[in-house]
């Protein structure tokens, strides 16, 4: 499952996309439900619990905590954003 990172998001990974394997990590099951992905990252960055907001955009439209996740779908990170 690769996800698409933007603005903060990047700065906190270190990188413009991140890759999570679709196979069980030491007894840690992948992410099925955007829910699911936000514990995920916020377990492995924390610092994405710190964000005002964000959004999880999957298939190009922004998805609820419900929704269900695959393997092949593009998914991507979308911080606050501010300007003035």
């Amino acid at each position: 499952m690769t996800i698409l990172l933007f603005g903060v998001t990047k700065d906190i990974v270190g990188s413009p996309s991140l890759s999570i394997p679709t196979a069980s990590i030491s007894g840690r099951s992948i992410p099925k439900t955007v829910k699911e992905l936000r514990g995920f990252l916020g377990n492995t960055y924390p610092e994405l619990d710190k964000l005002s907001s964000l959004a999880i955009a999957v298939n190009n439209n922004y998805a609820e905590d419900h929704e269900e996740i695959n393997s092949y779908d593009e998914i991507a990170l979308i911080p606050p954003v501010s300007g003035g």
